[in-house]
């Protein structure tokens, strides 16, 4: 496995991190072995959360993870994404911001998502890896 700077988690891979089942217990095993850091945006938390959420292993999973702020200027720079990806809506608003978040990482950076398609397209075939869940 290449190298990995940072690991930008969306809510698929906050929720994978969060349960360990078996397939992403491996794949966090071998991720952290790299010693990368895991990251998650904000919006990526309020997306996760819902009536069945287990509040302590979320809070949990939030102790051994970067959280980065949803920011005016990332806000904006998500908004501009969209615009010049020909993308809008809600669909796309927490994913252009799970985008903007792993841009704005050193690399190597790679997404943990099961939005393949779409963060796929919001990063451009820049400098993101995006691994599947």
């Amino acid at each position: 496995m290449t190298q990995i700077a940072n690991i930008v988690l969306d809510c698929e891979g906050l929720s994978a991190w969060m349960t360990q089942d078996r397939k992403t217990a491996s794949l966090f095993k071998a991720l952290l072995h790299t010693k990368a850091n895991l990251v998650v945006s904000a919006n990526s938390i309020i997306e996760v959360t819902h009536a069945g959420t287990n509040m302590p292993r979320l809070n949990w999973a939030l102790s051994r993870i970067k959280v980065e702020p949803v920011t005016a200027e990332l806000a904006k720079a998500a908004a501009k994404l969209l615009k010049d990806t020909g993308l809008h809506g809600h669909k796309y608003a927490i994913d252009a911001t799970v985008a903007v978040t792993a841009l704005n990482q050193p690399g190597p950076v790679a997404i943990l998502t099961s939005a393949v398609d779409d963060l796929t397209k919001l990063c451009g075939g820049q400098r993101v890896r995006i691994i599947p869940l």
